[in-house]
């Protein structure tokens, strides 16, 4: 078989949604539905691609023999607040996905160290595990993949340290932030932590155009009191780590 799993946050779900439905090559695409997995679903619909939706990972059987399939599953975006939760969320998502893919890409970045060394922490799923990569190191977070590593995001805090970055994913879902529930952080608490921010910081990606990306954070900015400014964000790390994966899938099936 030639299955990719993907495994991530939902921060990155248009992304890897847009990915996904420029790759003629697949031939297969199914995914986890639960109420992380809509969006991802709903983008793909949207570009006319109906993926196959499964209630659980168990229930994933494999339709192209010999083709490339991908299976996706999409995990909660209030996993990276808290190292451990994040670890754990990985570690049991990876081991069972495992068992029905030949190797796993990874929607996510160091993530406060939390992903220092990936192959070791998934080391159960026993496939071969991609990260997007900076370099030598894995990319900081879903900021750094998508602002260019780390060298830009440096930058940038560097122009203004006051800096909120904006991915698409961020405008999108940044509501959540302050439910109990998710982002266990409250306004209040954000304006104190936000005191000496001056500014969003969007990074927009071909998935959301700007004017959209400025649309959703309206609210945002007027709660905090920012302004707006851009950088034009890219794709070129999570597309280099999604071509790694296909490349060493194509290989291996070629040793075979």
């Amino acid at each position: 078989m030639t299955i990719i799993g993907i495994l991530t946050c939902e921060i990155l779900e248009l992304e890897f949604a847009h990915i996904l439905a420029h790759d003629s090559e697949i031939a297969g695409i199914a995914v986890l539905e639960d109420a992380y997995s809509f969006s991802l679903i709903e983008a793909l619909e949207a570009a006319h691609i109906r993926p196959g939706r499964i209630p659980l990972i168990k229930g994933f059987t494999p339709n192209y023999p010999g083709r490339l399939e991908v299976l996706v599953r999409v995990l909660e975006l209030a996993l990276h607040n808290r190292k451990r939760i994040l670890q754990e969320g990985l570690v049991k998502a990876a081991k069972e996905m495992g068992r029905y893919v030949d190797a796993i890409v990874l929607g996510y970045g160091l993530c406060g160290n939390a992903l220092q060394k990936p192959d070791e922490l998934l080391a159960d799923a026993r496939v071969p595990i991609f990260i997007p990569m900076d370099e030598d190191h894995p990319v900081d977070d879903c900021v750094g993949l998508l602002i260019g590593g780390r060298d830009c995001y440096y930058a940038e805090q560097c122009e203004v340290a006051g800096t909120f970055f904006m991915i698409p994913g961020w405008t999108h879902h940044w509501r959540r932030i302050f439910d109990r529930e998710v982002g266990n952080v409250s306004v209040d608490m954000a304006k104190r932590l936000f005191e000496h921010y001056e500014r969003s910081l969007l990074i927009p990606t071909p998935v959301m155009a700007k004017e959209e990306m400025r649309k959703n954070i309206e609210d945002f900015n007027q709660l905090f009191g920012f302004r707006t400014e851009v950088r034009q964000g890219t794709m070129d790390i999570l597309d280099k780590t999604w071509k790694s994966a296909k490349k060493y899938l194509l290989a291996d099936k070629g040793r075979k």
